[in-house]
């Protein structure tokens, strides 16, 4: 229905009510009564009627002019009103609801161009609907062609309306037909009309009318203004999308059969788009069949897949698909060489890259930079920066310049192994070749100097880098959050961290983790709890690992009921507690001697679906160990080798040490040496371990071959195993040795603890050398070694002993201790 205002419908019956109330109007013999009359009185009615309507004044219509208005007038009059289309529709609507005009075919279809030659196109719609309910199926194209001339409408926009809107409602049958009198007319359908066309079509499955479409079009396509629409395309997307994977390879059949010469651009496009919308499985039945029928695949075709199949981890399909394309006798370029590289060296497989990067290489292909520095970040990943800086040579060897990607990945594959200078030397080269470091390069060295306790350089190259305009990312902000939090520097931790907010940081839940987990680590629970609320303050949502690191840090200050108070806590918050939360927890309890409890949470962890990993098997051994439980212990170790996860270097370590504090020397050293002959070789502690045991059954020869074995063949003795031997020498009454061992952990870089002091003092204190050992501990005080209660014991004994006033000892080491502290 035509809209009219309620204004002019009100106005209009105030009007014509006392002349609709004549029988004189509804007469139709009245109204056809003489032609000749008609004729006279013709040009003058409708310049009236035109008039009041123009003037929205229905006022200046008579008694005498309405008697006379007959239904043929109608389109002269929509004619007339056809630079004012609302008057049009006004008039059209008022002749049929008041004087009970049948409106005909041609004058809806005058009304229609009225509306369509201003681009009226939503009441033109409502038009429509209503020609079609009245009209049905008749010929509306033949009748609208007869209007083109008066009103000088676009018949591509009337007609492309006629083929749209046939679609909307329903009729796609009258839609193509009408599509086709336009082509055999040649009248360029418009590609709004053509895309819409087109999608019912698909929606109704009719390729057969879709084929005939494509061969109007001749090429398929048809340029618009708005764009060029090509039919081939929009139509198997169109499919695909809708899930009719199998109409989709039919319509590509039908067209190849059909004797269409399709385009290998146009198939890429659509394989492009299938493997970006992760439909790879989709994209491979589509290849197959243009590898099948056609048309022949191209060099992009085999690398999009390819790409495809690479991002989802699948190289076995990649390769199939890589070996198809030089059997075809297509020569892989630069790209495809790039992607199965990258493909290989992201699932692990880093030899067969490699082996791959040399054949492309060996072939005469120009690998470029980004190809490179992917291959030696891989290396880097996995801590073999031996091979990194052997990949980088060789690119070097090729010519390749390194960009600033490789040498930040370089400069963080050195930090990772502490090999700060060399980092350093990478950085000056950096800035010699004109490159400004970027924020991960600072980042990098950053981190680097951080993990080797450098904090100081580690802040140096800060400032430097704020110096330059870098704006620090949170990442540095966490580096150093996290490397004072580990030294227990929490007050200088939070003031950098306020710091850092002040000047626009946006905390993330890493730094409040690791705020959180130092003061944990000084067992200052309050004040993580205190941080924890805070995150509140910053709209952070706590993690799994916040509250892994306060549960953790409750069960290690001796209060794991707590610590499951906040467990089940966190349980009913919805959180998924992970293995290492589990792990906390049982070997909270464990600590506590309470194996009871730490055994039911481990059968908890087993109900609520989670697997338990090798750090949760080596806490529950030490903890059968320590209980005397040899039994179970050996039942879990045994059980850990048959049925997984796969022991560690901890878990022959736990074992070993078990069966020393059980004094099964001879178990001990057999696992060791069982240890010696596998895939997992042991280390340091391993070799401590054992040369401790040997230490305290005064067995010092075999203590030693075990050393002996350690500065041969590695792993380097640390501290505590000096200290170890020292202990033994001593505890053996030889003191010459136990020097020796001393001034070589010296002259090895090794700095002696608090604890190789002790042992010192305690030496030389049980020889009678107490003002020896009172010179050794000013020497660890002098070190900045803070003395424990240990050392003070150690020497306040011992000066009891041989009568010594201990108060001007004690006055003397505290006022030394007093000035260490303060500077």
């Amino acid at each position: 229905m035509v809209v009219v205002s309620s204004s002019a419908s009100a106005s209009s019956r105030k009007v014509l009510l006392p002349l609709l109330l004549k029988p004189i109007l509804t007469s139709h013999s009245f109204i056809f009564s003489s032609i000749t009359h008609y004729s006279s009185l013709s040009k003058t009615l409708v310049d009236q009627i035109t008039r009041a309507f123009y003037q929205e004044n229905l006022k200046l219509l008579d008694r005498k002019t309405l008697s006379n208005l007959q239904s043929h007038h109608v389109e002269p009059i929509l004619f007339h009103l056809r630079s004012k289309p609302s008057s049009a529709i006004r008039f059209f609507e008022w002749s049929e609801n008041f004087l009970g005009f049948n409106h005909t075919l041609e004058s809806f279809c005058c009304l229609s161009h009225v509306l369509l030659s201003k681009r009226l196109f939503d009441p033109a719609k409502r038009v429509f609907d209503r020609m079609v309910g009245k009209f049905g199926g008749l010929d509306v194209v033949s009748v609208l062609c007869k209007g083109f001339k008066n009103y000088g409408s676009n018949p591509s926009t009337v007609y492309s309306f006629v083929v749209e809107n046939y679609c909307r409602i329903g009729m796609v049958d009258r839609s193509f037909e009408v599509f086709i009198q336009m082509s055999e007319m040649g009248i360029p359908l418009s590609t709004y009309a053509l895309s819409t066309m087109l999608s019912s079509l698909v929606d109704s499955q009719r390729i057969d009318y879709i084929l005939d479409v494509y061969g109007k079009m001749g090429n398929g396509q048809r340029e618009e203004q708005s764009g060029c629409l090509n039919v081939y395309d929009f139509v198997i997307n169109g499919f695909f999308m809708k899930g009719e994977v199998e109409m989709g390879l039919n319509f590509h059949q039908a067209m190849i059969e059909r004797g269409f010469m399709l385009d290998i651009v146009a198939c890429n496009k659509i394989l492009k788009r299938l493997c970006k919308g992760n439909c790879i499985g989709v994209a491979s039945n589509y290849f197959s069949l243009i590898a099948k029928i056609g048309p022949k695949p191209s060099l992009v075709t085999f690398s999009t897949l390819i790409n495809g199949y690479c991002k989802e981890l699948r190289l076995e399909e990649a390769f199939d698909l890589y070996n198809l394309m030089t059997r075809m006798g297509i020569a892989p370029d630069l790209i495809i060489y790039s992607i199965l590289i990258d493909g290989l060296f992201r699932v692990g497989k880093l030899d067969e890259g490699l082996c791959l990067l040399l054949a492309a290489l060996d072939r005469g292909m120009t690998l470029d930079v980004v190809v490179f520095s992917s291959v030696i970040n891989a290396y880097v990943r996995i801590g073999d920066l031996e091979k990194g800086i052997e990949i980088y040579n060789r690119m070097l060897k090729e010519g390749i310049t390194p960009s600033i990607v490789t040498y930040s990945i370089l400069i963080n594959g050195l930090c990772q192994k502490g090999w700060l200078l060399e980092a350093c030397g990478i950085l000056g080269q950096i800035i010699k070749q004109g490159f400004e470091p970027s924020v991960l390069t600072y980042s990098s060295l950053i981190d680097g100097f951080c993990k080797c306790g450098k904090l100081k350089d580690g802040f140096d190259l800060y400032e430097d880098m704020v110096k330059k305009g870098h704006t620090p990312d949170v990442i540095v902000y966490c580096v150093f959050v996290t490397a004072l939090s580990k030294q227990g520097r929490m007050v200088d931790a939070l003031m950098f961290f306020y710091r850092a907010v002040k000047r626009g940081l946006i905390p993330n839940v890493f730094v409040f983790n690791s705020l959180i987990d130092g003061w944990c680590r000084l067992k200052q629970i309050k004040d993580a709890v205190k941080l924890y609320i805070h995150m509140g303050l910053y709209n952070i949502i706590p993690d799994v690992v916040t509250y892994t690191v306060l549960i953790k840090g409750i069960a290690e200050k001796g209060r794991p009921g707590e610590a499951l108070i906040l467990f089940f806590q966190i349980l009913k918050r919805g959180f998924s507690p992970d293995v290492v939360t589990y792990c906390a927890l049982i070997d909270g309890f464990c600590n506590q001697k309470n194996s009871a409890a730490g055994l039911q949470i481990f059968q908890l962890m087993l109900n609520n679906g989670v697997n338990p990993d090798i750090t949760i098997y080596n806490v529950l051994i030490n903890m059968f160990f320590r209980e005397g439980l040899l039994k179970n212990a050996l039942e879990l170790f045994r059980k850990v080798h048959k049925c997984g996860p796969e022991p560690d270097i901890v878990t022959y370590n736990t074992m070993i040490c078990g069966y020393c504090s059980l004094k099964m020397l001879s178990e001990a050293v057999q696992l060791y040496e069982e240890l010696k002959h596998g895939w997992i070789k042991p280390n340091a502690k391993t070799f401590t371990i054992l040369i401790d045991a040997f230490c305290k059954e005064g067995r010092m020869d075999d203590a030693m071959i075990l050393f002996s074995t350690m500065l041969e063949k590695g792993p380097e003795p640390n501290v505590v195993t000096y200290s170890c031997l020292t202990d033994g020498y001593f505890k053996s009454y030889n003191m010459k040795n136990a020097f020796e061992l001393h001034e070589e952990m010296s002259r090895s870089n090794i700095s002696p603890n608090i604890v190789s002091y002790s042992i010192l003092i305690d030496g030389l204190c049980k020889r009678g050398l107490v003002e020896e050992a009172s010179l050794a501990f000013r020497c660890a005080v002098n070190q900045h070694l803070l003395p424990d209660v240990i050392a003070y014991g150690i020497l306040i004994r011992h000066y009891c002993k041989v009568a010594v006033d201990t108060t001007i000892f004690l006055w003397r080491t505290v006022d030394i201790t007093t000035f260490c502290l303060l500077n």
